[in-house]
């Protein structure tokens, strides 16, 4: 069975995976027909093509590799007869692209090409797929924290603690002077569920913590619901230092990395925990943050894949919030499948995966570099300026710009992706991330 669950969470990254693909090029795909541009092919995939259909003009597939995807639009950059002539060492390698880009072009649709369009289309059609991407991470994330929830302390009382103990005290009996904590004198019990404390409605047992570690010394009323009843009970909180925990019941840490300990007002009870639904807003938060993240990775990229190295060679741990392949997400998602938890917890970490697998989809891709989609829009908005500029003085306007004499500096773009990947996938596969340790 357990092999049985993580094969299914493999499965279910993968089926993730091709979707957030396939509807990233969706969204190079529709602004690109809908601006009259003429596409020769959409496919999921590279290398060996698996299936393939053609659908009017287009041929949509899939091809064997899942690591990405493309559509060929028609004339992605000047055709040669406008080009200036091939210069320097690169020549061969520029002529070659400018002849494939040729191909590109249908006899009798030289006007439906990629390059004449105005700039902002062109900008749309290559942020097209970046966005479907962060669209993508933002419903994910909001059906994840305000459909599923956040798992936190719920109002229901878990447990009661008989006694007052010192703060990191290990003791798991009451000794014979040890006071009774508030909570057992005032008669609250395991299954009680929290209405209201001093007058205040709690819907989190974050909000009744909150109350009660304000108020030490103060009698306050609280109101619980007990078999269908409500009822009203007095506690009196006393002042004892307690580690501060978050909302999540973990314990906040200092710089130091230490838990925070202060004097608060103390009851004595323990909640259950459940999945709290956040509000609306709480998805796009989790959106940006999860972006601010990955950019932040991305702006480290180089030396966490030395780190990733240094830690394949020498077998030390990996850093869980590392840089990882295919290959590592998929057997994370694995892992949390075969784990001993809830279902729904399980369905909630890998929905999280996939959420921020779409974040890192769309910041990669606008990394301002060729072929990445960044680079593109970097070329389109450089055209703009020069058209501008043109404009501005009164001189002609300047030819499209050639993105193929950037050739060169695109084939180390992407040697250099390729070395990451194979990096990531070869650490991923003998010093892999240990998320459950």
């Amino acid at each position: 069975m357990e092999i049985l669950l993580y094969v299914g969470g493999i499965l279910f990254m993968l089926i993730g995976l091709g979707l957030s693909i396939g509807l990233h090029e969706v969204g190079h795909l529709v602004p690109a027909k809908l601006f009259g541009v003429r596409v020769g092919q959409y496919m999921i995939g590279f290398g060996p093509r698996l299936w393939s259909k053609r659908i009017g003009e287009t041929e949509y597939g899939f091809k064997l590799l899942p690591i990405g995807g493309f559509i060929s639009m028609s004339g992605m950059y000047p055709a040669s007869k406008t080009a200036g002539p091939a210069r320097g060492v690169f020549r061969t390698l520029i002529q070659d692209a400018r002849s494939a880009n040729d191909e590109t072009i249908a006899e009798g649709a030289e006007d439906r090409v990629f390059y004449k369009l105005p700039v902002w289309k062109r900008v749309i059609v290559m942020l097209g797929g970046p966005m479907m991407n962060l669209i993508l991470a933002l419903i994910i994330f909001t059906i994840l924290v305000s459909g599923i929830g956040v798992q936190q302390g719920t109002t229901t009382i878990a447990s009661v603690t008989e006694c007052v103990v010192p703060a990191g005290s290990t003791a798991t009996e009451c000794a014979a002077d040890d006071p009774a904590s508030p909570a057992a004198e005032a008669g609250i019990e395991p299954g009680d569920v929290l209405v209201s404390i001093d007058g205040q409605p709690v819907s989190t047992f974050a909000e009744a913590t909150a109350i009660v570690q304000a108020a030490p010394g103060e009698t306050l009323d609280m109101v619980v619901r007990r078999d269908g009843a409500e009822q009203t009970l007095s506690i009196t909180p006393i002042a004892a230092e307690r580690t501060i925990t978050d909302a999540g019941g973990q314990p906040i840490l200092d710089d130091a990395g230490e838990p925070v300990v202060k004097k608060v007002g103390y009851v004595g009870m323990g909640s259950q925990m459940g999945y709290v639904q956040q509000p609306l807003t709480a998805g796009p938060q989790m959106t940006a943050d999860n972006v601010g993240r990955v950019a932040s990775l991305i702006v480290t990229l180089p030396v966490r894949l030395w780190d990733v190295g240094v830690s394949l060679v020498t077998g030390g741990e990996r850093d869980p919030n590392g840089p990882l392949s295919v290959v590592g997400v998929g057997r994370i998602a694995g892992e949390v499948a075969a784990t001993d938890a809830p279902i729904l917890n399980r369905f909630a970490v890998l929905l999280g995966l996939l959420g921020s697998l779409n974040v890192a989809l769309f910041v990669f891709n606008l990394i301002p570099l060729l072929p990445l989609d960044g680079g593109h829009v970097v070329v389109a908005l450089w055209e703009g300026i020069k058209r501008l500029w043109a404009k501005l003085f009164r001189r002609p306007p300047p030819a499209p710009v050639d993105a193929t004499r950037l050739v060169p500096l695109t084939v180390v773009v992407a040697v250099l992706l390729i070395g990451m990947g194979a990096l990531l996938l070869v650490a991923d596969l003998f010093n892999p991330v240990d998320i459950l340790q």
